[in-house]
């Protein structure tokens, strides 16, 4: 999220929106070749011109980490161990589940206009919330503008000056609608900040509470959080530098929090633990049968720009030997998270910089280092 409009989930979308069309699969994991994997992700570092990276595979229950170059130019350092990262738009996958056990529970309805839980919000040329349903907002077929194609964050000062939910929401708003609501997927941020204020409104809790207590506790994933933004921008564990490109000069921007504490892209957290959230959730351990093929039911983009297939707050693809791969991904400002995920086995790398033009140049790479965990 933050500067990169597309990127909190569209660029990462980009990543693999070249693979084969997505179909359902039974087709099981192939055999695990670690050193393949170290090679590739060393390789992929190396063309992206970042400063580092760090691959995190989980299988079989046991984790296994690999770095390439450094987590800090200024010493040199690599990644640290079990390494802490802003992981950007993957939090709408969070935010998501959060909506759908709440659909569970009874207390909201996918399919009712978002004005029955927000009313009098989903108002001006943007959208009109009694056309508007839940569904659309966790599928990105809303047609409310993207709030960050209206933001000017091209410097470290302008990161700094963070604006509320409630003011990016009516930033979106006021710009014209993208098209009727249901009838086309467009990606948007104020999509998810008005997902995160319905969890609000419904619960009497803040959003990223709720993660907290219904997700991140019981999965155990203590490595895990929500910043309490303004009062935290500093990462609380251990983590690499995170850089970014203004007009030229790289800027060590890591103690700033381009998140700003918000639902389309606030959590901090770790390889191992982002592995184990979608293992977690596609095994069936945070939702309902019934809410999670709600998640799981998909519709075509129809846009080269995205993964063929959208569910809500997941995107689908098939790797090339036929396996069904769930995700998200997200980028913003400093980092870099793109991974791949079924019940059984998962990885996600980080890198401490965007990789030059959302790294699109580099989709081959990052594709096929993500196939290599599930084909062998």
């Amino acid at each position: 999220m933050r500067r990169f409009a597309v990127t909190a989930g569209l660029v990462i979308a980009l990543v693999i929106s070249m693979l084969p069309s997505l179909a359902t699969s039974t087709a099981e994991p192939g055999p695990l070749r670690v050193e393949v994997l170290r090679v590739g992700f060393e390789a992929l570092v190396r063309s992206t011109a970042v400063p580092g990276g760090q691959l995190v595979l989980t299988a079989d229950g046991r984790d296994t980490q690999i770095n390439s170059g450094v987590g800090d130019l200024a010493t040199g350092a690599a990644f640290p161990d079990t390494a802490q990262v802003r992981i950007a738009s993957n939090t709408k996958t969070f935010v998501a589940t959060v909506v759908l056990q709440l659909v569970g529970e009874g207390r909201v309805e996918l399919d009712a206009p978002i004005e029955r839980y927000l009313p009098d919000v989903v108002r001006g040329p943007g959208g009109d919330g009694n056309l508007i349903t839940v569904r659309n907002l966790l599928q990105h077929t809303s047609g409310i503008p993207d709030y960050l194609t209206r933001l000017d964050l091209d410097s470290p000062e302008a990161l700094r000056r963070y604006q509320t939910a409630d003011q990016l929401i009516r930033l979106g708003l006021d710009a014209p609608s993208r098209f009727a609501p249901g009838s086309a997927v467009g990606y948007s941020n104020t999509d998810y900040l008005l997902a995160g204020k319905l969890i609000e409104q419904v619960t009497g809790q803040p959003v990223g509470d709720e993660v907290t207590r219904r997700i991140l506790q019981p999965l155990g994933l203590r490595d895990t959080y929500w910043p309490a933004f303004p009062l935290e921008t500093v990462i609380r564990g251990p983590h690499p530098r995170g850089y970014q490109n203004f007009n030229g000069t790289l800027v060590d921007i890591t103690d700033i929090d381009p998140g700003w504490g918000l639902a389309d892209g606030a959590l901090v957290s770790t390889g191992a633990d982002l592995n184990r959230f979608f293992e977690g959730l596609l095994a069936g351990g945070l939702l309902a049968p019934a809410e999670l093929a709600e998640m799981q039911r998909t519709r075509p983009t129809n846009n080269p720009a995205l993964p063929n297939d959208i569910g809500l707050g997941l995107f689908h693809r098939t790797s090339f030997c036929g396996v069904d791969i769930w995700g998200h991904g997200g980028a913003m400002d400093g980092t870099f998270v793109y991974g791949g995920y079924t019940a059984a086995r998962s990885v996600t790398f980080s890198l401490n910089q965007l990789p030059p033009l959302f790294g699109l140049m580099h989709k081959p790479g990052m594709d096929g280092l993500v196939d290599a965990v599930f084909c062998g």
